[in-house]
């Protein structure tokens, strides 16, 4: 008989709303024997991290938060940063997650024994913990990603990335080079031009703006929300169904409905409203259809434009060097200050997953993605990757709120292990079949999609994967909720470790 001690049951990869989410499902399923492994020193994922100036969400709060959980003191329609990091330090210590969850570990590796039905999991600490199950809920907007400019590490001021963010730096009267200009530049812009001596920002490729109905909630708005019965019901609806208007209907219907061309007229009355300059209007105008590239919102970003002590600098970067960056026309721009705002791995090499995972038959998970292209049942699991399972996976997120992703995602991966649990199985795998009928499903929808407009090519957008493919999930969140409850069971393959043989399923 061979031996099968674990350290737990479970072990969660990622103390960010994924992961404290995954805990929450686990806790309610009766399944205590859990462990959060999280790099930072506190929870909060991705607002852990990033803590630029102007950070904040880009939809609505009612919208993005737990379903079970709801605040009703938000001081914002789009809540600023620091609160979404204050929502899930509550939200871990409503659920007594400080008691679960390990800090300052990153995981380095992950090894699945198929003999004994466990994952081998390598840390930072040089600590191995052995797993039955394991949960990645890492995310993807954590890592940065720092851009390939001959001498980014030559300069002698002071560099900062917009991730990792330092807030001992004062940019007051400085010269501030900003590269990039996706969703972090957007927010800090407007947040430091009014202090800085000059900030000039390298765009790539422009992105489509739209003004954000953003404003501040009043008091009396809290209390009825607490107070009224279905006050925050209706609130949550209401802004669920303008998510769901701004990106999965239109972005995965937009053949069909055609939505997505009303938005970018907005978006060009929006920008001709905002920018003076003609010539500066031009410049910031995408070339590629709105949706191809993740938009903005953002009320004060294409205005800040017409102050004088912001420039825009479109011609390409050659280098950079101890004091500035140089362009390809030969102009050094002088700065002390060089940010980069030039986002995250997201397919990258390394990123996807973050560390290497390595299943049955000694199958590197990044190696078969690369070779079989992106694609997991239901975002969820991958054939000859038993026990592993993926919060953010290709083809789960479908772009509405993310908090829709995490209780869908998890309450998947809590049937699962129930119906391993129910069987007194150690094991269990997705079909192949199931895998290949979910991943056909998806690729049948791509033509109806925003993404397969021909202008996409020149988006330079992180949607796309690396064999062309855009792997976000082509449904409406009505879908998704429906197929994280009804999806079958039968789709699962059971075994015993002991027995290395097929379990007979229970009955449903």
């Amino acid at each position: 008989m061979h031996t099968t001690e674990i350290d737990h049951e479970v072990v969660v990869i990622g103390g960010g709303f994924s992961g404290i989410g995954m805990a929450i499902a686990l806790e309610r399923a009766g399944i205590p024997d859990y462990r959060i492994i999280e790099e930072g020193t506190g929870f909060g994922g991705t607002w852990y991290w990033n803590r630029y100036p102007g950070v904040a969400v880009d939809i609505p709060s009612f919208s993005y938060q737990f379903s079970y959980d709801q605040r009703s003191d938000w001081t914002r329609v789009y809540a600023p940063g620091a609160e979404l990091l204050a929502y899930a330090e509550r939200c871990a210590a409503d659920h007594a997650l400080y008691d679960k969850v390990q800090f300052g570990t990153r995981v380095t590796g992950a090894t699945y024994d198929p003999d004994r039905h466990r994952w081998q999991l390598e840390t930072s600490t040089g600590e191995r913990l052995v797993a039955r199950h394991v949960v990645d809920a890492t995310g993807v907007l954590t890592q940065p990603k720092r851009p390939e400019i001959e001498g980014v590490d030559d300069f002698a001021g002071v560099t900062v990335h917009t991730a990792r963010w330092d807030h001992a730096q004062d940019l007051r009267g400085k010269r501030v080079a900003i590269i990039g200009t996706g969703a972090s530049a957007i927010q800090l812009l407007p947040a430091i031009a009014p202090d800085v001596a000059k900030v000039t920002v390298f765009q790539r490729t422009p992105i489509w703006c739209l003004p954000k109905f953003d404003a501040p909630l009043p008091g009396v708005l809290g209390w009825i929300l607490g107070h009224v019965p279905g006050a925050k019901r209706a609130a949550r609806l209401v802004s669920q169904t303008f998510v769901e208007l701004q990106f999965p209907i239109a972005a995965h219907f937009h053949k069909p409905l055609g939505i997505a061309p009303l938005f970018e007229k907005s978006a060009r009355r929006y920008l001709a409203k905002q920018v003076h300059d003609p010539v500066l209007r031009e410049k910031l105008t995408p070339k590629y259809g709105l949706g191809c590239k993740r938009p903005s919102f953002h009320n004060e970003y294409l205005a800040t434009y017409n102050r004088p002590n912001v420039e825009l600098e479109t011609t390409p970067i050659a280098r950079i060097t101890e004091h500035g960056v140089v362009t390809t026309d030969g102009t050094e721009h002088e700065i002390d200050v060089l940010v980069l705002a030039t986002g995250f791995k997201v397919f990258d090499p390394g990123n996807f997953p973050k560390y290497p995972v390595t299943g049955r038959g000694g199958v590197d998970l990044e190696r078969w993605w690369d070779e079989n292209r992106y694609q997991a049942y239901h975002g969820i699991s991958v054939p000859g990757f038993p026990n592993y399972f993926t919060m953010f996976g290709p083809y789960g997120y479908n772009g509405s709120s993310y908090f829709n992703l995490v209780e869908t995602q998890s309450h998947h991966i809590v049937r699962a292990l129930q119906h391993a649990r129910a069987a007194g199985a150690t094991q269990i795998e997705v079909t192949r079949e199931a895998n290949d009928r979910y991943w056909a499903k998806a690729l049948s929808r791509r033509s109806r999609q925003v993404f397969a407009q021909p202008s996409c090519q020149l988006a330079n957008s992180y949607y796309f994967d690396r064999h062309g493919d855009t792997p976000l999930r082509p449904s409406l969140t009505i879908e998704t909720v429906w197929d994280s409850r009804r999806f079958p069971l039968s789709d699962y393959r059971l075994e015993t470790a002991d027995a290395a043989v097929p379990v007979a399923a229970p009955a449903a």
